[in-house]
């Protein structure tokens, strides 16, 4: 989600070292235009600057004979080292064509960049939530991605797509699921194969608080835009909405947002929820010993079991997210990155060549979610949008010891492939935790109505946001 809970990712890494390999700054990828909070990026000074050169044509080069080089824009963290891992299978393919992988500040370089045409980098790794908002600097991909749109998850296209022109390459899904203590479920007598709605978790939740007082066992985000996010992955995907609809005009005051948020406030009226932050010392305190146990959350929630939980280690499971109605959607996002080619790039058709690639090859997502020098046990706080990656018959991923060596990828692809289609990121997304974030954590704290949290968000995003678009 920069709205992308991508770029978040980074702020958990930093709180939490993993176990096995180095810290992953790009977990807060996921919350990235989320805000959490991304770890300081190095010196722009000492990034390699973009090409200037006048820009090609995409489609202007046969494969077989590509050649040049081209830069790549990432965020400076170990997303950056995986992905350079992707890079000598891949100059044994093309090796005429050299890639120059560039850790930046992508939050602060890209734009200007874009506007400018200086230092514009061939492709960038971009939160989903920012793709629309640059959508006139970047190439039209239509045509390169036609012969992959069918093994794509359909709502990665949907985020991408401004009118009739596909703008960026999908990289990753983020799906949400429910994240729980079986130990301290097993304890309050309450059955997680029970957990399919959330009345049975709020139920679930009072169980478990009336066996010990002391309990509140769903988290509470106190970071505005993370926050944010979160509300969007109950209320997307899962009841069908978005912040705005197919014609741009906003939902806030729907039943779906007026039915999620009316679960948050009787989380928080009833004491069952914990207020922290992602990755802070203090959710790491309650979660690892016991105060918070039912988690509904992106799949990245993983890095905190796997990286972080001492007490903990074995008792976590992960299950599909309830839904809100019998037989509803139990798939939400909460995140997710693309690739995009601006418009003023040099040489588009090579970084066209190594997103394919990456991307798209069995080669390249084996290379990226498997095991590699920087995560020995794979990639698995994201999963691929390819379906056909999603539906091998082997893990990308190795079990993990802190989920009981339960098999995430089967929970977590099974939640992928389950998102249904049609989620639309507005262009201004980034900028609205200021507003509906920022309620939502006067609506946790008892200082704001459900109706009230509706009217003065709708009412200062069409205001701030929509009408200045």
């Amino acid at each position: 989600m920069s709205s992308n809970s991508s770029e978040h990712r980074s702020a958990a890494a930093a709180a939490a070292q993993p176990a096995a390999g180095p810290t992953r700054r790009s977990l807060l990828r996921v919350l990235g235009a989320a805000g959490v909070g991304a770890a300081a990026v190095g010196a722009l000074s000492a990034c390699a600057p973009g090409t200037s050169a006048a820009p090609k044509a995409l489609g202007s080069v046969v494969p077989s004979q590509a050649k040049g080089s081209t830069t790549l824009w990432f965020k400076d963290d170990d997303l950056l080292k995986v992905f350079r891992g992707v890079v000598p299978a891949f100059t044994k393919k093309y090796p005429a064509v050299t890639v120059n992988l560039v850790g930046v500040d992508i939050d602060k370089k890209l734009a200007p960049a874009l506007i400018s045409g200086a230092g514009v980098p061939d492709g960038a790794f971009l939160g989903d939530g920012s793709v629309l908002g640059q959508a006139e600097h970047l190439t039209d991909l239509t045509t390169q991605m036609a012969k992959y749109r069918a093994d794509t998850v359909q709502y990665k296209l949907d985020v991408n797509t401004d009118g009739q022109r596909l703008v960026g390459i999908p990289w990753d899904t983020d799906p949400g699921l429910l994240y729980y203590r079986e130990d301290i479920l097993a304890a309050a007598k309450v059955d997680p194969a029970q957990l399919t709605s959330y009345d049975a978790l709020l139920d679930a939740a009072r169980e478990i608080k009336g066996r010990d007082p002391k309990a509140q066992p769903i988290p509470l985000e106190q970071d505005p835009d993370l926050a944010m996010q979160w509300l969007m992955m109950l209320v997307n995907q899962q009841q069908g909405t978005g912040m705005v609809d197919s014609a741009g005009k906003l939902t806030i005051d729907t039943d779906a947002f007026r039915t999620a948020l009316t679960w948050i406030k009787k989380v928080a009226d009833e004491g069952l929820g914990a207020r922290s932050k992602f990755a802070s010392t203090a959710q790491i305190a309650q979660a690892d010993g016991g105060t918070v146990s039912l988690v509904p959350w992106a799949i990245w929630y993983n890095f905190l079991v796997q990286g972080t939980f001492k007490k903990s280690v074995g008792h976590w499971r992960a299950a599909q997210l309830p839904a809100w109605t019998t037989g509803g959607a139990r798939s939400g996002v909460m995140g997710g990155s693309s690739f995009v080619i601006p418009a003023k790039a040099a040489n588009p058709d090579l970084a066209w060549l190594f997103y394919e690639y990456a991307v798209y090859s069995p080669e390249g997502y084996q290379a990226v979610f498997g095991s590699n020098s920087v995560y020995p046990n794979g990639l698995n706080t994201a999963l691929p949008s390819v379906k056909s990656a999603l539906s091998a018959q082997s893990s990308l991923f190795k079990p993990l010891a802190g989920l009981g060596s339960e098999n995430l990828w089967e929970v977590g692809t099974q939640a992928s492939l389950a998102i249904p289609p049609g989620y639309r990121i507005p262009t201004w997304f980034n900028q609205a935790d200021a507003y509906l974030g920022a309620n939502l954590q006067k609506l946790m704290d008892g200082k704001m109505s459900v109706d009230a949290v509706i009217k003065q968000s709708a009412a200062d995003i069409q205001t701030n946001l929509v009408n200045r678009a």
